[in-house]
């Protein structure tokens, strides 16, 4: 008895593996057929796609697509959301909504909601869960649910070459400049300057840079050291290595 509940035990486990195997081959050729690019745009009409984006597998809610403009060797996570106008199948009119230029990145599980324009610059990064919205509840009827209230939309600027943290909101009306650094879970609305680098709840400048007085206040880690001329990436690499095996 005991052999045979061996036996069977050990079928049981070859058989579980085979379906784990199976599983996430599986798994993996979906995500590459379902990702949406220029070539494979499924069931996606967008107002335009660069060339070298991709829309990660499984996409989020995605609609008013015509009204959206995704740029040139964009990565969008899975799970996110983009959004031109309140709902689908409206007409929103000749001119784009959202507007990605080249080289965005949007982390997975984050949301761009624009019923007003949104305008997200070349070369930005998002991480994970970040929330862009250009419409907010309005609260001026103390007696009416608050869900209720007709929103108010407002546009949003994005600069190039911004990084966004987890979890960073962006409200209706913001515009960040140039190279703006917003931290993890920060609140931004108003205007942010050129490289800046905001926090907190709602966000304030903790730091930021001028060409007459550098990083104020000044930063806490070293200049990275420039990568030399003709370097080469197994060169890299070997450095990476040798660095690894010095003692602490």
């Amino acid at each position: 008895m005991p052999k045979k509940q061996n036996t069977f035990s050990s079928l049981t486990a070859a058989r579980r593996r085979l379906a784990s195997r199976v599983v996430h081959t599986g798994w993996r050729w979906m995500q590459r057929a379902g990702a949406v690019t220029a070539q494979t745009p499924g069931r996606l009409r967008f107002g335009a796609i660069g060339d070298g984006t991709r829309l990660a597998f499984p996409q989020g809610t995605v609609f008013g697509e015509r009204w959206i403009r995704l740029g040139g060797h964009c990565i969008i996570g899975e799970q996110v959301t983009l959004t031109a106008g309140m709902m689908p199948d409206l007409d929103l009119g000749a001119e784009p909504m959202l507007i990605l230029g080249d080289g965005v990145v949007i982390g997975r599980n984050s949301h761009v909601i624009a019923d007003a324009r949104i305008t997200i610059g070349s070369n930005t990064f998002c991480g994970p869960g970040v929330y862009i919205t250009s419409t907010n509840h309005s609260y001026d009827d103390p007696h009416e649910p608050v869900g209720r209230q007709w929103p108010r939309s407002e546009p949003v600027e994005i600069g190039p070459g911004c990084w966004l943290g987890t979890g960073a909101v962006i409200l209706p009306g913001a515009r960040l400049g140039r190279n703006v650094v917003v931290a993890a879970g920060a609140v931004v609305r108003g205007e942010v300057p050129d490289h800046a680098v905001v926090a907190g709840a709602p966000a304030r400048v903790v730091r930021r840079w001028q060409p007459e007085t550098g990083w104020q206040p000044p930063l806490r880690t070293p200049a990275p050291v420039p990568i030399p001329d003709g370097m080469t990436p197994e060169q890299l690499r070997g450095l990476a290595e040798l660095a690894e095996a010095e003692p602490a």
